[in-house]
């Protein structure tokens, strides 16, 4: 008679497999994130550029997302607005719809708003940059910089439009990573 008990090796299973549920878990979890994260990056840029008066290029350049992982700090991804020289909080109007006339460039700064006059202004640098003069003489010149994507994104009504996004989107993409990563069997 051959006698075969599993009990000792039924608990080993049990730990296995609620390893491997964990497991499954936080990878889902942690594809959720990341993809929401990628939404909420999406809809960031998309509220400045309804906000502003900005090509979302010049916004997404600005805007970083740190992807979560299950193998790092754990389920938190990052989203975060820089600016591009450090230290710098501010930009060239340039961006912001600048056209010369005669009296100087005008500058559409906020999207709901009028064009602004920029008396004496002129647009340099190739096209790149507005200038305007210090004093009556030709030089010293100095650039004529406003708000830049950083302050865009810390404003209160664009962060909570965000968050009511990300708070939508969670669920749903965590739902859809756990079906997606049962079906592959993983």
């Amino acid at each position: 008679m051959i006698k075969i008990d599993i009990r000792p090796d039924l608990r080993a299973v049990e730990r296995e497999l609620s390893r491997l549920e964990n497991g499954l878990r936080d990878r889902a979890m942690t594809a959720a994130i990341n993809k929401t994260g990628d939404k909420a990056r999406a809809e960031m840029t998309r509220q400045i550029t309804s906000e502003f008066s900005i090509k979302a290029r010049d916004v997404r350049a600005q805007l970083i997302l740190r992807r979560a992982s299950v193998k790092g700090a754990g389920f938190v991804a990052e989203l975060e607005a820089f600016g591009r020289r450090g230290g710098k909080r501010s930009m060239n109007v340039i961006h912001f719809r600048a056209r010369q006339t005669a009296q100087g460039v005008t500058v559409q700064i906020k999207k709901t708003g009028g064009r602004k006059l920029l008396k004496h202004a002129f647009i340099g640098n190739q096209g790149r940059t507005v200038f305007m003069r210090a004093g009556k003489q030709r030089l010293p010149i100095q650039a004529v910089e406003t708000i830049d994507v950083p302050q865009m994104f810390n404003t209160r009504r664009i962060n909570t439009a965000v968050l009511a996004k990300i708070k939508r989107e969670l669920p749903v993409e965590f739902e859809r990573a756990l079906s997606m990563l049962a079906r592959r069997g993983r």
